[in-house]
């Protein structure tokens, strides 16, 4: 049998001939998992000195990998303490803020807000766990809050990935990896939150609300288990703290409106901040620089930023280096296949490993970052890092349980309460969109979003933007304005975007019951049914320029590849 092939950038054609030539598969699919050709010299051709450099090599790209994973991971320590320098008092003082709070939409957007303010989902469901055992917070005011701060989390994955946007099919996978935790997120709490809003005014308890109660109902009292043990916290703290230190209850005191508390400097003062002092681990570089918090925010972000860029990177050109040959291939199709008569399993053990290192490494933001660089270089599968970010989110809320218990025995009742409500919005979330295949809705949805900003990359910096900032700012500003002035905007909004929904399902897969001019949006001027006017705007702009010319001389590469395996295999067929 004689076998024909040629070669894309996205895959391989091959054609193989028995009696007559046939086309076996024209594989261009971008998300599917990489095979890296090994075109390095033969291990039984190498003599003893080349084999002595190759292992030394691969042991040094190895040992690089991990220092720059390590950097990567001070630097997330960092820009998470840069976020929190430069907000301010603004993350506590949102918290003060009980009547707007009433509203539940305007919860949810406080804890998406103040979730990437701190730039931690464990920071702040600590300190409304915290609150809520104060009474400075109800049940069901927090619980709102709790599900903003699972979307707010996402943010950080968004960022990460944006260190690949100069590779288009790269930052496609690697975008659309970190956005199918925020999607999920997103269709949860669209889901839990009208089940909440709904169960309310008719049994005088949401879901949530009421299951999470059950489950404490005989809870009174209990003694104080602490914190645990934070092994990753042990690793990285000795490389940050030479830069800053933070002290922790600067930002609880700001948040409880602790008047002791109302000009302190949330970097650590040697000798402590006031009452109840956090001892210094040495000196450090921002120690009594005499700048104000915000300015110190802000430089360090710039070292975050430079730090994470440039490990992720390199990260980045190490695996595509080490990530090639036989073993490489057989350890991707391990880690991304399914197990001997029962496939559906491997999702399931994907979420236990999942938990399992986000407890290990407490916390979800490091390890779901950690898999972005290896979903950009096609090592992992969406379909495979969905269940491993579902599990990351589980085990990310053993935080809150561990601040719940640490709370004292009379509050005991409703810090743990709102704890469990914080893992019975994740559990409920994985079984309505996970255990169904065709409900995995996630997948396909991060997919779009990865094809979509990898044609437009401007577009996935407006979606950062405008999710995590301007939507929360809005409402909390209509807010503000009146719940008349936020429902006159708000209802309206949302009609709308169900109305497109609705019709969009309905040309997707029953066309014939629409009238004939509403089968596709052709009737719509451009700038409403496309991108394609604002990436005109946007392409006049020198960064968004040079995008786009790498992406015309990548395309025309890519199509004469197509063209001279097309025919190629057309030329075999003739013959």
């Amino acid at each position: 049998m004689e076998t024909i092939r040629g070669k894309t950038s996205y895959g391989t054609i091959s054609s193989s001939t028995g009696a007559g030539p046939i086309v076996e598969s024209c594989d261009v699919d971008p998300w599917a998992i990489v095979d890296l050709v090994d075109d390095s010299e033969k291990w039984t051709d190498m003599t003893t000195k080349e084999k002595v450099f190759h292992l030394l090599g691969i042991g040094l790209k190895i040992l690089g990998a991990i220092a720059l994973l390590y950097f990567f991971i001070c630097s997330l320590d960092l820009l998470a303490n840069a976020f929190r320098l430069s907000s301010g008092k603004t993350a506590g003082k949102i918290f003060q803020q009980s009547e707007l709070m009433q509203n539940p939409a305007v919860g949810l957007m406080i804890g998406i807000l103040v979730t990437v303010l701190v730039l931690s989902s464990s920071t702040s469901t600590s300190i409304i766990v915290s609150m809520v055992g104060a009474n400075v917070l109800t049940v069901g005011m927090a619980i709102p809050i709790i599900m903003g701060a699972n979307i707010g989390t996402s943010v950080t994955n968004l960022i990460v990935s944006f260190a690949e946007i100069a590779n288009k099919n790269e930052f496609r996978r690697a975008f659309a990896g970190a956005a199918v935790d925020d999607i999920f997120n997103w269709i949860t709490v669209f889901v839990l939150f009208t089940v909440e809003i709904v169960c309310q005014p008719i049994f005088g308890i949401g879901y949530l609300e009421c299951i999470s109660g059950i489950v404490v109902r005989n809870i009174y009292n209990s003694s104080s288990i602490g914190n645990g043990i934070n092994i990753l916290k042990a690793i990285t703290d000795p490389a940050v703290d030479l830069i800053v230190q933070l002290d922790p209850n600067v930002l609880k005191g700001w948040a409880s409106d602790d008047p002791m508390y109302e000009n302190s400097s949330l970097i650590q003062q040697c000798g402590g901040n006031i009452t109840d002092p956090v001892p210094c681990s040495g000196i450090f570089v921002f120690e009594n620089t005499g700048m104000k918090d915000w300015t110190s925010g802000l430089i360090i972000l710039a070292i975050s930023l430079t730090i994470l860029c440039g490990s992720l990177v390199c990260l980045v050109k190490i695996l595509h280096s080490v990530m090639k040959g036989h073993i490489a291939n057989v350890v991707k199709h391990v880690i991304n296949g399914e197990i001997p008569y029962v496939p559906w399993l491997a999702g399931y053990i994907a979420m236990l490993v999942g938990a399992g290192m986000t407890f290990v490494v407490r916390s979800s933001l490091v390890f779901t970052s950690a898999l972005d660089p290896l979903i950009g270089v096609g090592f992992i599968s969406i379909e495979r890092v969905y269940p491993l970010t579902l599990g990351s989110n589980i085990g990310a809320t053993t935080t809150a349980l561990l601040a719940a218990f640490a709370a004292s025995p009379d509050a005991l009742h409703d810090t743990l309460q709102i704890a469990l409500v914080h893992l019975l919005f994740n559990v409920t979330g994985i079984l309505l969109f996970y255990p169904i295949p065709f409900m995995r809705i996630p997948i396909p949805m991060a997919k779009f979003m990865g094809d979509v900003t990898a044609k437009y990359r401007w577009f996935s910096v407006l979606c950062l933007v405008g999710l995590f900032l301007l939507l929360p700012a809005t409402v909390l500003g209509l807010s503000i304005a009146g719940t008349a002035t936020l429902k006159c905007a708000g209802i309206p909004l949302l009609i709308v975007l169900i109305v497109i929904v609705v019709i969009n399902l309905f040309q997707r897969y029953c066309p014939s019951c629409l009238p004939t001019i509403m089968r596709n949006w052709s009737w719509l001027p451009e700038f409403c049914r496309s991108l394609e006017p604002y990436d005109r705007q946007f392409a006049k702009c020198a960064c968004c320029k040079r995008f786009t010319d790498e992406d015309v001389k990548t395309n025309n590469i890519d199509f004469v590849d197509f063209k001279a395996s097309i025919a190629l295999l057309t030329e075999v067929k003739s013959e």
